[in-house]
């Protein structure tokens, strides 16, 4: 837990050989006094805050062994002066913010016998020739950066390499055949680039390889049936669509050999009788297609296969897996119980989506995907997240594929405003009084429209702020309804309602207590998750923070407070905006903040506030029965929304 500098006094010793200050909080630049270390043979800085350029002086650390830098904030380009380290085994600047070409000085380090490590950076340009110097090293990782051109045929010098990693790059080109030399290694990943023309047959020769990763390229032809492609689970070739051939495990088309007497009879089977067949059944359904539209409505309410042909907009397997750029981890934004969630970018339109992938291994997951789309197929609010398509399919690996296609949104989840992870995010990513107050009229919106104006009502089961979304105007999306149940009235008392399913949903600190005792799911479970929502907003706190403990839960302490001590317990960061567009509503809110027995701002203020939390004790009561349902929470806090407002034009007209 150290932070802050490097003091420059650290260059009067002189006789240190070893500098280990990594895993700690450690921040600024590095002082060029580390250069004075001349005796130096381990430093290692990795997984700290250090920021600014790589100083050059580290050139003169002619003994070091061992330097790791990686899992910092270094940016600019790999000083050139490391390649005077004669004796350097081990070099990694991965996952920093590094730009520029790799130098040919660098690479030219004969010493480097471990590894040479850059990923996840920013680097461009060609790999240098000069890789063919590393005869010693066993591992090379250059993926996750912006590199191109071809891979050089001097790397067949590299005779001692076990691991090669270039993915996620814009390498392009065949692979050499040189590079039938590197019979030593044991992984390969180059998927995610530009690779062309036939998978080496060579690789089928390598004895230790042991994983091989071409995914998500443009190669082409027949795979090889023997050696590493003997095993479908230790491959991956998906994204590679001109591929044939293979085991079957691969589920591969077969490789057909062109016969010239048969290519008129394979032009009738292929193209002229599909587009005939294709041509009429165009005309048949728009013949029929007033009786089919009434059909379809007949039958809305069940989840067939038909659900998936009901989108306007298609999305096949093949398009969301070149949209996500092979749900690389570069693209991944989030990740839940049930799968995870990728940045796409449609090639057919250029639109950004958010591509939800579910993990059918997971226990439930199907079950989430069915709850979902049944909920999102008849569902349409300005606060719920809007579904554009979804996609139930095969993938490469024969596997079962199913994901839901959303609008992106840019500004992320609440979660990520309320709770930052670091320092550079927390100074982002604030969220003012009002903006706090907007969302949770957005979200008191949504569950308005899914309590009380659903032809069905339905109940989300997992309110939170990580499944509420921000677009670019900062307006709340309610999403995630994989927990979703239905409410259907009884034949006897159309009063009483009855869930689709029972039993124990939701998320930790959120669930109503009602649940956990067995008791039936209902829309007031919501609206105490909601009560749970809106005093983390204004608290800052997560429900399962560790200062509650001991009986004490975010509903007691704020319950505690709410008089006398509001003004202690809210989140500060609220009052301090640092968005240059909302200057003078900062200007505003500070002045709010101070004491003025004139004007009396902190008590108005105060008011508001303990307005707020009324409504966050009231929603998160323990009795079912006492909590205001979503109809009335909307006016509630509508009210207090404009009454702030109303304060704040008359606080500006007296500033005025």
């Amino acid at each position: 837990m150290i932070h802050g500098y490097i003091p420059t006094g650290i260059g009067n010793l002189i006789n240190l050989t070893l500098l280990r200050l990594d895993g700690n909080y450690f921040g600024g630049t590095l002082p060029d006094v580390l250069g004075k270390l001349q005796k130096l043979v381990e430093l290692f800085l990795h997984n700290n805050k250090f920021s600014g350029s790589i100083p050059s002086s580290l050139g003169n650390l002619t003994t070091l062994t061992s330097l790791f830098l990686d899992e910092n904030k270094f940016e600019g380009t790999i000083p050139p002066s490391l390649g005077n380290c004669q004796n350097l085994h081990t070099l990694n600047l991965s996952r920093n913010n590094l730009t520029g070409t790799i130098p040919k000085q660098v690479l030219g380090l004969s010493s480097l016998s471990i590894s040479l490590v850059m990923s996840h950076n920013f680097l461009i340009g060609a790999l240098p020739f000069e890789v063919g110097n590393l005869i010693h090293l066993g591992e090379l990782d250059l993926s996750e950066n912006r590199l191109s051109g071809e891979i050089p045929s001097t790397l067949e010098t590299c005779l001692s390499l076990e691991h090669l990693y270039l993915e996620g790059n814009s390498l392009e080109g065949a692979i050499p055949q040189s590079l039938e030399m590197l019979r030593s290694l044991e992984e390969i990943d180059l998927s995610r680039n530009n690779f062309s023309g036939p998978i080496p047959k060579f690789f089928s020769k390598f004895t230790s390889l042991k994983y091989l990763n071409i995914s998500c390229n443009d190669f082409e032809g027949e795979v090889p049936s023997e050696g590493i492609f003997l095993n479908a689970s230790e491959i991956s070739i998906i994204g590679n669509d001109k591929l044939c051939g293979g085991v079957q495990e691969l589920h591969l088309p077969s490789c057909s050999k062109k016969n010239p007497h048969l290519s008129r009879r394979l032009l009738l089977i292929k193209i002229i009788i599909p587009v005939t067949v294709l041509i009429i059944s165009i005309l048949v359904l728009l013949y029929f297609y007033p009786t089919c539209f009434v059909g379809k409505n007949s039958t809305e309410k069940a989840l067939t296969t038909s659900f998936f042909e009901d989108w306007p907009l298609r999305i096949s397997y093949a398009e969301l897996l070149q949209s996500t750029n092979c749900f690389s981890e570069n693209n991944l934004i989030g990740s839940g119980s049930f799968g995870s969630v990728y940045k796409g970018i449609l090639p057919r339109n250029g639109a950004i989506v958010a591509v939800k992938v579910l993990n059918l291994q997971q226990q439930g997951a199907s079950n989430s995907f069915i709850n979902e789309c049944n909920a999102l197929r008849s569902i349409r609010h300005r606060n719920l997240l809007k579904i554009i398509s979804a996609c139930s399919s095969i993938d490469h690996e024969g596997n079962d594929f199913k994901s839901l296609i959303f609008e992106f949104m840019c500004n992320g989840s609440l979660d990520q405003w309320l709770h930052p992870k670091d320092d550079v995010q927390h100074q982002s990513k604030r969220l003012n009084f009002i903006q706090r107050l907007n969302i949770a009229i957005d979200v008191a919106y949504a569950l308005e429209y899914l309590h009380h104006q659903c032809q069905t009502p339905i109940i989300h089961c997992d309110l939170k702020p990580s499944n509420i979304l921000l677009d670019e105007d900062m307006t709340a999306h309610v999403g995630d309804f994989g927990l979703v149940n239905f409410l259907f009235e009884t034949s006897n008392n159309p009063s009483k309602s009855q869930s689709l399913s029972i039993g124990l949903k939701g998320s930790i600190g959120y669930i109503p207590p009602e649940y956990a005792m067995g008791g039936q799911v209902s829309p007031l479970g919501d609206i105490y998750s909601y009560g749970i929502l809106l005093l983390e907003m204004f608290i800052g706190k997560r429900p399962i923070d560790e200062m509650f403990k001991d009986g004490l839960s975010i509903h007691k302490f704020a319950t505690m407070a709410l008089q006398e001590h509001i003004m202690d317990i809210v989140d500060p960061s609220m009052f301090f905006v640092e968005d240059e567009e909302d200057a003078n509503d900062d200007i505003e809110e500070r002045t709010i903040m101070e004491e003025d027995p004139h004007v009396n701002n902190r008590s108005r203020i105060k008011e508001c506030l303990i307005s707020v939390f009324e409504i966050g004790l009231s929603c998160s009561k323990t009795s079912p029965d006492e909590r205001m349902p979503a109809n009335v929470v909307v006016n509630e806090i509508n009210a207090i929304r404009d009454t702030f407002l109303q304060f704040k034009k008359e606080n500006r007209r007296r500033t005025s």
